[in-house]
């Protein structure tokens, strides 16, 4: 990680088409800090988060961000050929990460198991732990979490919030759009 990382949003806005999704966002976060972004279906937290991201534009606003980010949407964007270490170590190299730090990741998720299963055959949870080690893994200063408990038992939910207060506990910043807990006390909360 690269320090001071730091991530402010000045009065940002989101238009998808010709729909305001939502605009006016202030937010303020320094080493330590997290935001968990609510609301409902369609709301805009996606958006958000990849505004944030660098993957649209906001229709308004800017954004000021010190730190490398690494973004846990929807999608795995892993090769589902691959065994599951491969097609994580194809991103953690790309990344910069060492093989330690993909150990890690993957220990940190519960996945040393699955090493060598193909990406297409894991379950909907254990695809999601894989897109949550690869953000671990990356070491990004910044993480942007896009609905990380959909498909977590509760198991995976444990190891999620512990991933999340390490992170944030070596001076990481988190984001995080969620419907449900995730066990994460944020510093400040977003409502859409």
């Amino acid at each position: 990680m690269s320090w001071p990382a730091r991530l402010v949003l000045h009065d940002l806005a989101c238009l998808r088409g010709e729909r305001l999704l939502f605009e006016g966002i202030e937010l303020a976060l320094a080493p330590g800090d997290s935001a968990l972004v609510t609301g409902p279906n369609g709301a805009g937290k996606s958006s958000l988060l990849r505004i944030i991201a660098g993957l649209l534009a906001p229709a308004a606003g800017r954004i000021e961000r010190d730190g490398s980010l690494a973004l846990a949407a929807e999608a795995a964007a892993l090769d589902a050929e691959r065994p599951l270490r491969a097609a994580l170590g194809f991103w953690a190299r790309l990344d910069g990460a060492s093989e330690a730090a993909l150990d890690e990741a993957m220990t940190a998720m519960g996945l040393e198991a699955l090493a060598e299963v193909p990406v297409g055959w894991l379950s909907t949870g254990q695809r999601k732990r894989a897109v949550l080690a690869r953000t671990i893994a990356s070491g990004a200063d910044i993480w942007l979490l896009d609905e990380p408990g959909n498909g977590l038992d509760a198991g995976a939910l444990e190891r999620l919030g512990a991933a999340m207060a390490a992170h944030l506990a070596g001076g990481g910043i988190l984001v995080a759009a969620s419907h449900q807990p995730i066990g994460l006390v944020p510093t400040c909360e977003l409502r859409l």
